[in-house]
């Protein structure tokens, strides 16, 4: 049976050659705490790439996004990966934080220019600091041998003056020195292959990670998609239309919609997926599963076995 076999159940017969790599935000109180730290310890066994934390617009969760990039480097098995942006600061305090990374073990930075700290207000560069990500990027680079990701829109960066000029900033941030990008999420296959071409015609050789998020909230995705131009399609409202009572089956929906859009992805030859986890760990687990992936040592176990 094959992939596009209509007789094969729709996971059945992938691989399990996926790599995955996930993305967490730094808890606010103990229970958050709590909740990321199961979510860690429940997708550990997936042996992912690596997981990165974010940071809040204008440094706001600093402190926090170290603490818990700190703890993963040190407590778990996993390569962390700290978010750090331009925004509110200068190049001496970013070098400052680059280096207390470094110094807690962490390798690997997700340089992004950032969000300005109100909503809906424009860029501003911090008079002593980087102009954007490309010049991060170039710093960073300086300062310790970091791998280092950063960011691409398939459906175009909210500031940028034209899908070319995005697409030239996606590439002077990759020949800055990083080593991959990760896009921000979609929800149709069509956005990323459309974006990948225009990547491959740009001489764009890097690897364009996609960027998956789960939708356990659609109002709040909805909020989320029209601050960073992702198109929401209509045919998902109506998906979870009356689901707000329901979590149980929000969560069904939400994972066969999300393991869709991967399956489709996975058939167009994609075997890296970043999940956006928002600290959950079912959604993403479940579809992990659906890829093929399982935990380490049940593969031991079975391979032992047979």
């Amino acid at each position: 049976m094959t992939l596009n076999d209509p007789a094969a159940p729709l996971y059945a017969d992938l691989a399990g050659d996926a790599r995955v790599s996930f993305e967490f935000f730094p808890p606010k109180t103990e229970k958050m705490e709590a909740q990321l730290w199961s979510a860690i310890e429940t997708l550990t066994p997936l042996a992912p790439q690596f997981v990165s934390v974010t940071y809040g617009a204008g440094g706001s969760t600093r402190e926090r996004t170290h603490a818990t990039v700190a703890r993963i480097a040190q407590e778990t098995p996993l390569a962390a990966a700290a978010h750090l942006t331009c925004v509110a600061a200068s190049k001496a305090e970013i070098a400052e934080i680059a280096d207390a990374y470094w110094n807690a073990g962490v390798r690997h930075i997700v340089a992004l220019r950032g969000d300005p700290p109100e909503a809906g207000g424009r860029f501003e560069p911090h008079p002593d600091g980087y102009n954007g990500a490309a010049e991060l990027v170039e710093g960073l680079v300086k300062l310790h041998p970091f791998e280092i990701s950063v960011s691409a829109y398939p459906e175009v960066h909210p500031d940028a003056a034209s899908a070319q000029s995005d697409l030239d900033n996606l590439k002077r941030k990759l020949d800055a020195g990083a080593t991959r990008a990760i896009t921000q999420f979609f929800f149709s296959p069509e956005a990323y292959f459309r974006f990948m071409d225009k990547v491959l015609a740009g001489g764009i050789t890097a690897d364009i990670v996609p960027g998956i998020m789960p939708v356990s909230n659609f109002a709040a995705t909805k909020r989320m998609a029209a601050m960073c131009n992702t198109a929401v399609p209509s045919w998902m409202a109506r998906l979870f239309e009356g689901l707000d009572d329901h979590p149980g089956s929000r969560q069904l929906v939400s994972a066969t919609i999300a393991a869709e859009l991967c399956r489709s992805l996975y058939e167009g030859g994609v075997r890296d997926f970043h999940f956006y986890t928002l600290n959950r760990a079912e959604l993403s687990y479940a579809i992990c599963h659906l890829l093929g992936l399982r935990p380490r040592a049940a593969l031991a176990s079975s391979e032992k076995a047979a």
